[in-house]
């Protein structure tokens, strides 16, 4: 009965691991992408002196990007729902016979829903970086243009105002008195552009900081029993490979007593023949029969 409750759950759990993996893949692909295609914004973009051009392509690209945060979000969502049913079929599985917390099985299920979120967490992980290097992209650019467009840089309270508002005019104001403000209006609707387009990328990544961060905490929880559990496992293997190494060893060994053995055997019965045949001395009698 156990060795079939063991049998069912493997097979459950590989079934479940793999639609959890190719989820997982699809994140993976999803944050690949993302790394991707903010590098390509980067370097055609970024570096443009083109700020009419800017704004003309940019709308294109935050959709897409929106598009392609949104689709994270829902596999963000689907992956979590998956292992909280991991977990309560877990804690529901405890009341079958045999598979009592503490239980080979229990352990074995425990292992695979832990080692599944540390996988997640890895990959919201990425993700966040993500929302990091576009913060702080966003903030590079801003800096530079607030340089070509007034000369001078920024001091980070500026910068950091700049960012945060998106009013640029009150900064530029020197900059629009001298040079008119025709001359910087591209770049003031440029930073504009820019301002409203990562506070939105940023709102949506927000969403996924929630998630995120009570992944953390479920792994952070769970992480000491699956190094044990790990721990366990190493040293068992371990155990079972010098165990191996001992087993050849006695083996040889006894092939080796065996053989000493018999040849001792033999010298043993080749000194009692030399001794039973110095006793009786056969050939003396033969002479006295003659």
């Amino acid at each position: 009965m156990v060795l079939g409750i063991k049998l069912l759950y493997r097979y459950r759990a590989r079934a479940l691991s793999w639609k959890l993996q190719y989820v997982l893949f699809n994140i993976t692909s999803c944050v690949g992408f993302e790394i991707i295609w903010s590098n390509c914004v980067r370097t055609t973009l970024v570096d443009s002196n083109n700020s009419v051009l800017y704004v003309k392509v940019l709308n294109p690209i935050k959709q897409r990007m929106e598009k392609d945060v949104d689709e994270v979000g829902k596999i963000t969502r689907v992956i979590k729902s998956k292992i909280e049913e991991l977990d309560r079929e877990n804690l529901s599985n405890r009341q079958k016979p045999g598979c009592g917390k503490g239980s080979a099985v229990d352990r074995s299920r425990t292992a695979t829903t832990v080692s599944l979120k540390k996988k997640f967490k890895d990959k919201m992980t990425e993700f966040q970086n993500l929302r990091e290097s576009i913060h702080q992209e966003h903030r590079e650019v801003v800096e530079r243009r607030v340089f070509t467009v007034t000369g001078n840089r920024a001091d980070e309270e500026t910068i950091d105002k700049l960012i945060e508002t998106g009013d640029s005019e009150q900064i530029f104001q020197k900059a629009v008195q001298d040079q008119g403000r025709g001359q910087i209006m591209d770049t003031l609707a440029e930073i504009q552009e820019r301002h409203d387009a990562v506070r939105e990328l940023e709102r949506k990544l927000l969403e996924l900081q929630q998630i995120f961060l009570d992944m953390a905490v479920l792994v952070d929880a769970q992480g000491d029993l699956l190094d044990n559990i790990e721990t366990h496992v190493s040293n068992a293997v371990d155990h079972v490979q010098s165990g191996n190494v001992a087993l050849q060893k006695a083996k040889t060994l006894q092939r080796n007593s065996r053989k000493w053995m018999c040849i001792a055997i033999l010298i043993l019965l080749i000194i009692v023949a030399i001794i039973v045949v110095g006793v009786l001395k056969p050939w003396q009698n033969n002479n006295k029969g003659a």
